[in-house]
């Protein structure tokens, strides 16, 4: 065999896109990405698609082509985004755009029909492509979805996504997924006309055949609204109120979405080309910003962590959860423990009461998926079959590992831990999901102190990705890997954090909410404070977060941080005030904010109490620059974060990224409290804290880490 030959059946073989002809004279293009659980569109893909497209051609009785996946479970989820990476400007990063547009343009004037049987992730590129087709069908498994994520890593859609998209589905619809990112389910791509047919699994193939075999297809026309929206005046209208709605949600923080609005015009104002050029070149500098940087190295960071074990030690088998508490949290840990990890649950609480308020949890939840055609009847009925409850021990001896969700209580917690070790098996893991005690206390008295751990989730715990896996001095590495093991299995994001006051999600949010509350004393409005963050870019301001919290909770763990981590954590003793008024916040219907009754149609929203300021003794108006606001509170948060790095709270700078952006809504397109730091420079950001400490006080000056890192020139990335 001649070097050449070899060198064309080794090219052959390491292709990720193989051509088969049937006898029906239709082809049929498998994806397969060799090595890879998931199909993803690379730059080298592009010459191999040329040659399959090629090779197809040379049929003279070719009749059509069907675009299928070789993976089980996927289409295409997506292009590799570490080829925008290696790109170092802004017009390397639109050549590449430019070179996806010219490949994907030859599937779309190919001679004969090109149809995409789509099942699992259709995501990003993937659908570029599918859009590039001549049609598309679907499979209705729960696993099909399709999307442009791409606004979520700061950038839009490079390969043709922003010009197909509209025109196929119209103006309205196409901009609400591409500026969202987010993915529809078959019925839905059905319905408006993103897929041609959704049909079971077991026949996609055929449909997709039958598709190819009807021969060219009109276009189906738009329904009369987006035709009506897509003329001159509509399209004026539609483009004014998305972009003002789009102002809203991003304070100006995400160039992605205003430049995805103008590209997605320009295609329609200004015709194919003059799009398709706005598009690559709008990709290539959204590529070289920092919004884009920061949004990617979440995306890579949190995608890493999802592989890792949280040590050495290989985890158990779990095959049996047991949750104790049928609260709101016990209730949330056991919705996610049956419908996304699949594991049975067995709930014990005090009550019969508890046990039907958890299960009700899932139950409404459910029921929300059910009624949006997300998911069947049956479904709904084989996922709650996995929880069950008892208020006694019974069948606790058949768990694996049992996540605790009673008061913070330390004496109670103890008690928990003795009965488990009781009635449970000898294997089974104790997980606490505390916020505030010690873990090395709940285990104080533990006959197996190595099987006991913290699992402090958030609240909400189905929306809320992140959790803290907390082990105390003697947890074994088994006990780690295994607690991490059912946080991913739940869907969750797992960080290992030590077993210190706050464990760290805690201990960064105290100082930034105890400055909040100081500037409110000084005066400030309680909107015009939430306003200030809100604008910097945090999801709610500190003051909200404080009611939707619950103010007894943040005012139980601001002690337990005074006492171990000194004054610096000491609340105005002001806000004593508010507890003692019975203010809970959301839960029940008081705190800075008035609540609406349930079901009540005379107040929609909540709404600033203004008594809360006779009750502080203030007189409030607005006098504070919200930068200064913003500045006040953020500064001490990173301040607080270099100092759980020092001291080994968290395991590294990517940990407490994930941890700050994921658990409270730390703003991601600055990557997190370290990426931010990075981007301003330790030099600054000691300069920012040695002016706040002068003007504010001793609580700002900057920790020993960060004075060590601005005189060295430090980064904590590298």
């Amino acid at each position: 065999m001649s070097f050449e030959n070899a060198l064309h059946e080794q090219r052959a073989k390491a292709s990720a896109f193989h051509l088969m002809l049937r006898p029906d004279n239709i082809g049929v293009i498998t994806i397969d990405v060799p090595g890879e659980k998931v199909n993803t569109l690379k730059a080298e893909f592009v010459e191999q698609v040329n040659e399959v497209l090629l090779k197809a051609q040379q049929f003279p009785a070719l009749e059509g082509v069907v675009i299928l996946s070789g993976k089980p479970d996927s289409f295409i989820a997506g292009a590799d985004i570490t080829m925008i990476a290696a790109c170092k400007s802004a017009k390397e990063a639109e050549a590449l755009a430019k070179k996806g547009q010219s490949t994907l343009a030859q599937i779309a004037a190919f001679p004969v029909p090109v149809i995409a049987a789509i099942h699992g992730a259709c995501l990003g590129g993937g659908l570029e492509l599918a859009l590039a087709c001549h049609g598309r069908v679907c499979s209705l498994d729960d696993k099909t979805a399709l999307g442009l994520p791409e606004v979520q890593l700061g950038l839009l859609p490079g390969s043709g996504g922003t010009q197909r998209l509209p025109r196929l589905i119209g103006a309205r619809h196409a901009l609400d997924m591409i500026l969202t990112g987010k993915q529809v389910r078959a019925r839905q791509a059905l319905r408006m006309g993103l897929v041609d047919d959704a049909v079971p699994q077991s026949i996609l193939l055929q449909a997709a055949i039958e598709r190819v075999k009807q021969g060219w297809k009109s276009r189906r026309e738009l329904p009369w609204q987006e035709r009506l929206l897509n003329g001159p005046l509509g399209r004026h209208l539609l483009f004014s109120i998305v972009r003002k709605k789009t102002l809203e949600k991003t304070h100006g923080n995400y160039p992605a979405a205003e430049r995805i609005i103008q590209v997605v015009r320009s295609g329609l104002d200004q015709g194919n080309a003059s799009g398709y050029e706005a598009e690559a070149r709008a990709f290539g500098e959204l590529a070289m910003t920092p919004q884009s940087a920061a949004l990617r190295s979440l995306f890579f960071a949190s995608t890493a962590l999802k592989k890792e074990r949280g040590g050495e030690a290989q985890p158990y088998t779990l095959q049996r959860v047991g949750v104790l508490g049928g609260g709101l949290m016990g209730g949330g840990i056991a919705c996610v423990t049956a419908t996304r990890a699949g594991l049975p649950v067995r709930i014990k609480d005090v009550n019969e009461q508890g046990i039907n308020h958890a299960l009700k949890y899932t139950w409404d939840l459910l029921g929300k998926r059910v009624r949006s055609k997300r998911m069947r009847p049956a479904e709904q009925q084989k996922q709650m079959m996995l929880i069950s409850g008892s208020t006694d021990y019974s069948g606790f001896d058949r768990v694996d590992i049992v996540v605790e969700a009673v008061f913070e209580d330390i004496t109670l917690k103890q008690q928990m831990v003795a009965d488990i070790e009781q009635y449970a098996a000898p294997h089974t893991i104790f997980a606490s999901n505390t916020s505030s005690l010690p873990i090395s206390q709940i285990a104080a008295k533990a006959a197996r102190p190595q099987q006991v751990i913290g699992l402090h989730y958030f609240s909400p715990v189905d929306k809320m990705p992140l959790v803290e896996v907390i082990p105390h001095a003697t947890t074994s590495e088994e006990t780690i890997a295994t607690t991490v093991a059912l946080a991913q299995k739940q869907g969750k994001t797992a960080i290992v954090v030590a077993d210190r006051a706050g464990f760290y999600v805690n201990r960064i949010l105290a100082p930034y909410i105890n400055e909040a509350a100081r500037c409110l004393l000084q005066g400030e409005p309680i909107e015009s404070l939430d306003k200030a963050l809100v604008d910097f870019g945090f999801p709610v301001g500190p003051i909200m977060l404080l009611d939707e919290v619950g103010i007894d909770v943040g005012t139980k763990i601001i002690p337990i941080l005074a006492a171990e981590l000194g004054p610096r954590f000491a609340a105005p003793a002001a806000f004593d005030a508010v507890l003692k008024d019975g203010r809970k916040g959301r839960k029940n219907g008081r705190g800075f904010y008035l609540y609406p009754a349930e079901g009540s149609k005379r107040q929609t929203s909540k709404r600033e109490d203004s008594s809360i300021y006779a009750l502080l003794g203030i007189s409030a108006k607005a006098h504070m620059q919200h930068a200064v606001i913003a500045q006040r509170c953020v500064m001490l948060m990173l301040n607080e974060a270099a100092r759980c790095l020092e001291e080994g709270v968290i395991r590294s700078a990517r940990d407490g990224d994930i941890g700050a952006v994921f658990g409270i809504g730390f703003p991601p397109f600055l990557g997190g409290p370290f990426r931010y730091m990075d981007e301003l420079g330790a030099e600054k950001v000691v300069k920012t804290l040695r002016y706040l400490q002068q003007q504010y006080g001793e609580h700002f000056a900057p920790c020993e880490r960060l004075l060590r890192m601005a005189e060295q020139g430090e980064r904590f990335y590298p």
